[in-house]
Protein backbone atom coordinates (compact mmCIF):
# COMPACT_ATOMS: atom_id res chain seq x y z
CA UNK A 1 0.00 0.00 0.00
CA UNK A 2 1.27 3.44 -0.91
CA UNK A 3 2.18 5.91 1.82
CA UNK A 4 -0.28 8.76 2.38
CA UNK A 5 1.25 12.21 1.97
CA UNK A 6 0.09 15.38 3.68
CA UNK A 7 -0.38 18.37 1.36
CA UNK A 8 0.21 21.83 2.80
CA UNK A 9 0.47 25.34 1.41
CA UNK A 10 3.38 27.57 2.24
CA UNK A 11 5.62 30.47 1.30
CA UNK A 12 9.13 30.12 -0.14
CA UNK A 13 11.47 31.95 2.24
CA UNK A 14 14.92 31.09 0.88
CA UNK A 15 16.39 29.52 -2.25
CA UNK A 16 19.14 26.89 -1.91
CA UNK A 17 21.28 25.14 -4.56
CA UNK A 18 19.98 22.22 -6.66
CA UNK A 19 16.32 23.21 -6.66
CA UNK A 20 15.87 23.16 -2.90
CA UNK A 21 14.02 25.78 -0.87
CA UNK A 22 13.08 26.63 2.69
CA UNK A 23 9.29 26.75 2.88
CA UNK A 24 7.33 28.34 5.74
CA UNK A 25 4.04 26.46 5.99
CA UNK A 26 0.77 28.12 6.95
CA UNK A 27 1.01 26.46 10.38
CA UNK A 28 4.42 28.22 10.89
CA UNK A 29 6.53 25.04 10.44
CA UNK A 30 9.74 25.34 8.41
CA UNK A 31 10.25 22.59 5.81
CA UNK A 32 13.11 21.87 3.41
CA UNK A 33 11.42 21.42 0.04
CA UNK A 34 12.71 20.18 -3.29
CA UNK A 35 11.17 20.63 -6.72
CA UNK A 36 9.19 17.71 -8.14
CA UNK A 37 10.19 16.25 -11.49
CA UNK A 38 7.14 17.63 -13.28
CA UNK A 39 7.93 21.21 -12.24
CA UNK A 40 11.61 20.72 -13.12
CA UNK A 41 10.70 19.27 -16.53
CA UNK A 42 8.30 22.14 -17.26
CA UNK A 43 11.01 24.63 -16.18
CA UNK A 44 8.64 26.54 -13.92
CA UNK A 45 10.48 29.27 -12.04
CA UNK A 46 10.09 29.28 -8.27
CA UNK A 47 11.44 32.29 -6.40
CA UNK A 48 11.44 33.43 -2.77
CA UNK A 49 8.06 34.97 -1.99
CA UNK A 50 6.08 32.49 -4.11
CA UNK A 51 3.26 30.46 -2.59
CA UNK A 52 3.47 26.71 -3.23
CA UNK A 53 1.77 23.43 -2.44
CA UNK A 54 4.13 20.99 -0.77
CA UNK A 55 3.73 17.27 -0.15
CA UNK A 56 5.14 16.14 3.22
CA UNK A 57 5.65 12.59 4.43
CA UNK A 58 3.98 11.48 7.64
CA UNK A 59 7.28 9.98 8.79
CA UNK A 60 9.61 12.94 8.16
CA UNK A 61 7.83 16.26 8.53
CA UNK A 62 11.02 18.30 7.99
CA UNK A 63 11.30 17.56 4.24
CA UNK A 64 8.83 17.76 1.41
CA UNK A 65 8.33 17.87 -2.34
CA UNK A 66 7.04 21.05 -4.00
CA UNK A 67 4.27 19.88 -6.30
CA UNK A 68 2.56 23.11 -7.40
CA UNK A 69 3.32 26.83 -7.64
CA UNK A 70 0.24 28.87 -6.77
CA UNK A 71 -0.62 31.95 -8.78
CA UNK A 72 -0.14 35.30 -7.09
CA UNK A 73 -3.30 37.37 -6.80
CA UNK A 74 -1.57 40.61 -7.82
CA UNK A 75 0.19 39.34 -10.97
CA UNK A 76 -1.24 39.15 -14.49
CA UNK A 77 -0.29 35.55 -15.31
Amino acid sequence: MKEQKLIHEGLITESLPNGMFWVRLDNEDLVLGYISGRIRRSSIRILPGDRVKIEVSRYDSTRGRIIYRLRNKDSNE
